[in-house]
C-alpha cells in the first residue's frame, strides 16, 4: 500500500483555495478545540464546505487522487470476488484490479489501522482514492451487490419454521441482510432491497411444479428476477410475508391482502401483498409504495418531464389553464395517470386557489392541496367525497376515478357550476370514453357542455441512453408494425444493448405518449348528433389530432424507442 502522508494542514488548503481568510485561522482552531470537532466537520456544519469539498481537500492533503463516483458502478469481477459486507463495514468501493494491486475509493485516508485491516482482509496491496462518503455509500447502494449475497443464500436454504409473533416495523439494509439472520429472512430482505434498486413497481412470486419463481415488474413488463428457487422454500418464504403483513400463516384455501412497512435509509416504504391460492401454492404480488421518494420527485413535476410534446402539450395546458370545466385522461391501469393529472395540479396551483382531490388511494402527497383519501368500509366513497367538497368552496377539484353513474354526474354538474375538474376514466382510448358515459346513463347534452377535453395515454419505455445503439430495421419488423419499408429504410432506428445502468434491459424509464381529443365546436355537434366514434375520430384526425400510434411511431424516429416496444402498447393501424 502507498502509505499516505499528510502533506500540508487543512487551514493552510483552505486559505489556499480562498474558502477562508488568513486571519480566520487561529479561531477556527480554537473552536474546534473547544467544540472537539475536526475543522472539517466545522466547516461542514456551517456549510462553508460540501461532502465533496470536504473530500477533494482530503485528498489534497494526503496527495491522493480524487473522484466523486458520479455514475460508476463496481465492475462485476470485483463484485463477485469481495464480500459485499466487508464494502458496507470498511465503506469503500473497489474501482479495478491491476495484477495484485486493487484500486479502492475510500472517505478516510487517515484512518491507517483501518487501511491495514481491509488490505490483510483482501490480500492485496491497495491503491487509494479518495471520495465522499455519501458518494461511496450511493455506489454501494445502486451496483448489482445483492446477486452475491443471494447466490450464498441459496447456497444455505432449508425450509425455517417463523415464529407467529414477529410483529413491528422493520429497518431494511444491505448491513442487515449480511448480519446473522435466518436464511429465509435474509432471502425475503434480499428480495425487496434488490426490487427497490432496480426500482421495481413490483414483486411476483410465482411457484411452478417443482421451483419458485421471482419476478419482478419493471417499467411496466415483468422480468425474471433471480434463478428460480427450490420449491421446498416456498412454504417458509409465504409464511415469513405472511408474519410479516399480520395475515393468518394457518389459512392456505383462500386469498388474504396485507401490508407492512419497512424503514429504508431514513424512509418509510409501504408495502402492500396479495395474497392467491393457485394449484401449485400460494401466489404472492407485492406492490412498492415509495411514497416519500416518488412525492419528493412529483413536488414541481412538469408536464414536459413526463414526455409531452408539441402541439398535445399546448393544447393540454390550454385546457387546465380554463376557469372552468372537466379535463379527463384516459387509459389502462399502470398508464401514468395519476402522475399527469398531479402533473397538470402542479402547474395550474397557486396561493389564489382551492384545491381539493379525493383519491384512492392518494399516492403522492403535495403541498398546498387539501388531499382526501377514500374510505368505502367507512362509507366514504368517490360520490360521497365529492359531494362534500362541493362545501368547501373549492375552485379546482380532483377526482382519482370516475367509476359510477352518481360520480360522474356530481363531476359533471361541477364543472358546470364553474369548478374546473380532473379525472380518470378507463377507456381504451379518447373516444371510448365518450360511449363509456353515455352507457352509464348520462344525458349528451350535460356531458358535452362540461367536457373541455380528453386526454388518452399510454408509457412507452425509452431506451437507455447509456447503452443506446444504431441498429438496421427490416422488412418483416416493418410489416408487423403496420410501416412501409421503402418510406423508412433510410431513418436510423436504435435500440439498447444492455449495460448496468439499466440492468441489462436495454430500457430505463418510461415516457407519455398521447392521443388529445380537443372538445372543439363541430366534434360536440357530431356528439349531440349521435355519430359514431369511428366518424367523430376521422373528423378530430382532420384538425390535426395525432393518434396514440402516431404518437409512438414519432417516438421510435426520434430514436427514443423501438418498434417492438410500441407494438407491445400501441395497436398496429394501416401501413403509413
Amino acid at each position: 500500500m502507498t502509505t499516505p502522508v499528510k502533506r500540508m494542514p487543512i487551514e493552510e488548503i483552505l486559505v489556499k483555495k480562498g474558502l477562508i481568510l488568513e486571519r480566520e485561522i487561529d479561531l477556527l482552531r480554537e473552536t474546534a478545540k473547544a467544540s472537539k470537532q475536526s475543522i472539517a466537520t466545522l466547516l461542514l456544519e456551517r456549510g462553508t464546505l460540501n461532502e465533496d469539498s470536504a473530500g477533494q481537500i482530503l485528498a489534497d492533503q494526503y496527495g491522493l487522487p480524487w473522484n466523486n463516483l458520479k455514475e460508476f458502478r463496481v465492475p462485476t469481477p470485483l463484485m463477485e470476488s469481495i464480500p459485499v459486507e466487508l464494502m458496507h463495514r470498511y465503506e469503500f468501493v473497489p474501482m479495478e484490479k491491476e495484477g495484485d494491486v486493487l484500486t479502492i475509493a475510500i472517505a478516510q485516508p487517515q484512518d491507517l489501522r483501518m487501511i491495514d485491516e481491509l488490505e490483510h482482509q483482501l490480500g492485496h496491496e491497495l491503491r487509494l482514492i479518495v471520495s465522499s462518503k455519501p458518494a461511496i455509500l450511493d455506489v454501494l447502494s445502486n451496483s448489482e451487490g445483492n446477486s452475491q449475497v443471494l447466490t450464498r443464500i441459496k447456497a444455505e436454504l432449508d425450509p425455517v419454521l417463523i415464529k407467529e409473533d414477529e410483529k413491528g416495523e422493520e429497518i431494511l439494509s444491505v448491513e442487515r441482510i449480511t448480519q446473522d439472520l435466518s436464511p429465509v429472512v435474509k432471502l425475503v430482505n434480499t428480495i425487496i432491497l434488490t426490487a427497490l434498486q432496480k426500482q421495481a413497481s413490483d414483486i411476483h412470486i410465482e411457484p411452478t411444479g417443482h421451483a419458485v419463481d421471482v419476478k419482478f415488474r419493471i417499467d411496466g413488463v415483468l422480468y425474471l428476477a433471480m434463478e428460480s428457487f427450490d420449491s421446498g422454500i416456498h412454504p417458509s418464504l409465504i409464511s415469513r410475508l405472511k408474519i410479516m403483513s399480520e395475515l393468518d400463516i394457518a389459512e392456505r384455501r383462500i386469498p388474504q391482502d396485507g401490508r407492512f412497512k419497512l424503514l429504508l435509509n431514513k424512509r418509510t416504504i409501504d408495502f402492500r401483498v396479495s395474497i392467491l391460492p393457485s394449484v401449485y401454492g400460494e401466489s404472492v404480488v407485492i406492490r412498492i409504495l415509495d411514497k416519500q421518494h416518488v412525492s419528493a420527485g412529483v413536488q414541481g413535476l412538469r408536464l414536459e418531464a413526463l414526455g409531452y410534446t408539441g402541439e398535445d402539450l399546448r393544447r393540454f395546458r390550454r385546457a387546465i389553464t380554463r376557469p372552468y370545466g372537466m379535463v379527463l385522461v384516459t387509459g389502462p391501469t399502470g398508464s401514468g395517470k395519476t402522475t399527469t393529472l398531479y402533473a397538470a395540479l402542479n402547474e395550474v396551483h397557486s396561493d389564489e386557489d382551492k384545491i381539493i382531490t379525493i383519491e384512492d388511494p392518494v399516492e403522492y402527497q403535495l403541498g398546498g392541496i387539501v388531499q382526501i383519501p377514500v374510505n368505502e368500509k367507512k362509507g366514504l366513497t368517490f360520490a360521497r367525497g365529492l359531494r362534500s367538497i362541493l362545501r368547501h368552496d373549492p375552485d379546482k377539484i380532483m377526482v382519482g376515478e370516475i367509476r359510477d353513474l352518481e360520480t360522474a354526474q356530481i363531476a359533471i354538474q361541477s364543472a358546470l357550476t364553474g369548478h374546473l375538474v380532473f379525472s380518470t376514466v378507463h377507456a381504451n382510448n379518447a373516444f371510448d370514453v365518450i360511449s363509456r358515459f353515455v352507457n352509464m346513463g348520462i344525458e349528451s347534452y350535460n356531458f358535452v357542455a362540461s367536457l373541455s377535453c380528453i386526454l388518452a395515454q399510454r408509457l412507452v419505455r425509452s431506451i437507455c441512453p447509456y447503452c443506446r445503439v444504431q441498429v438496421e430495421v427490416h422488412p418483416e419488423q416493418c410489416l408487423e408494425s403496420g410501416i412501409d419499408y421503402e418510406t423508412v429504410k433510410h431513418q436510423t432506428f436504435f435500440e439498447g444493448k444492455g449495460c448496468n445502468e439499466c440492468h441489462g434491459l436495454g430500457f430505463k424509464g418510461r415516457k407519455a405518449i398521447t392521443e388529445f381529443l380537443d372538445m372543439t365546436d363541430s366534434i360536440k355537434e357530431m356528439i349531440l348528433g349521435g355519430k359514431s366514434s369511428s366518424e367523430i375520430r376521422v373528423a378530430a384526425m382532420a384538425q390535426g389530432m395525432t393518434s396514440l400510434r402516431q404518437a409512438a411511431l414519432a417516438k421510435v424516429f426520434r430514436g427514443e424507442s423501438t418498434l417492438k416496444e410500441i407494438n407491445r402498447v400501441t395497436p398496429v393501424e394501416e401501413v403509413l
